[in-house]
């Protein structure tokens, strides 16, 4: 009796282990891994995903934010989260069209969000959900008074006296398309000098006038901390930036439950929304997470 009583526990011991293996692996590839560029607005919207999938579904969801620019998170996507990169991010419009797919930028917000649907689709089988309603548009910025000062309402007033001026920007915009080096085509820029700074770091500079102007989000919380004035596009340069959330094909066909439950977002945050849960951030010092959970609670979202 000894002798089968030992050998019915060590059964049982084996059958436990390979049990929880099984719920071990099992949970590993229940999990949503969610990333995020490199400054507020998208850390807290890779909050708002998460908050949103763990409220709404039996999933596990792992947050890679502030994982650097564009391509980096692009890049990540592309991997996927079993291969050490991410299964999702919030991207835009306006980014997915000139900067990753390189084509020429265009105003209208439901052509660009056709275009880029499909083509990636078609590229890289990642999918474009509903667009989340506000537009993070770039725009470049000045201290009010420095604008009363000289008059600058638009880009086209800004570019008559920017031979004495310094620009801070961030080392993407500098480099890429849709930014500074299109802007200078259209618009004859000619600054004084230009320099690279980290997100944070060009409101300071502007502060401490070590800067005249920076390169902005449109829905920037610190805009309201700083005080500054968003000079007008004039000549429609930038396109539509709408944000949305961009998802792998494969990830949606093992778990059709997140495309129903992420497009609760379709349309739910305004400019403004958005630019005040920027500042409770930004300017109150609260954590993305905090912010994320208390306004999808506010919406009756969660």
């Amino acid at each position: 009796m000894k002798k089968k009583l030992a050998i019915f526990l060590s059964s049982l011991l084996v059958l436990t282990i390979a049990a929880g293996c099984s719920l071990g692996e099992k949970k590993a590839q229940d999990t949503i891994v969610i990333g995020s560029k490199n400054f507020t607005e998208q850390v807290i919207m890779a909050n708002i995903v998460a908050e949103m999938i763990k409220a709404h579904t039996n999933l596990n969801v792992e947050l890679k934010t502030g994982l650097g620019g564009t391509s980096v998170c692009f890049e990540a996507l592309k991997r996927g989260g079993k291969n050490g990169g991410i299964d999702t991010y919030v991207e835009y419009t306006g980014t997915g069209l000139v900067n990753l797919l390189g084509m020429e930028s265009i105003t209208d917000p439901d052509e660009a969000y056709r275009i880029v649907s499909e083509e990636f689709k078609k590229r890289w089988n990642l999918v474009w959900l509903k667009p989340l309603g506000f537009n993070n548009t770039y725009t470049l910025a000045v201290k009010k008074e420095f604008a009363q000062e000289h008059g600058l309402q638009t880009f086209s007033d800004l570019a008559k006296i920017s031979d004495s001026l310094i620009l801070g920007a961030t080392m993407e915009f500098l480099e890429r398309p849709d930014g500074y080096p299109g802007l200078k085509k259209v618009y004859g820029f000619n600054f004084k000098d230009t320099k690279s700074m980290d997100v944070g770091l060009r409101y300071q500079a502007i502060a401490n006038n070590e800067v005249q102007v920076i390169d902005a989000f449109a829905t920037d919380g610190l805009l309201v901390r700083y005080n500054l004035k968003i000079l007008e596009d004039d000549k429609h340069f930038f396109p539509p930036y709408h944000a949305a959330v961009l998802i792998r094909q494969d990830v949606l066909e093992k778990y059709p439950q997140l495309k129903e439950v992420l497009n609760k977002l379709a349309g739910q945050i305004s400019d403004e929304e958005m630019q005040q849960l920027n500042y409770r951030v930004d300017g109150e010092g609260k954590e993305p997470s905090q912010v994320a959970e208390e306004f999808l609670k506010e919406k009756g979202l969660i």
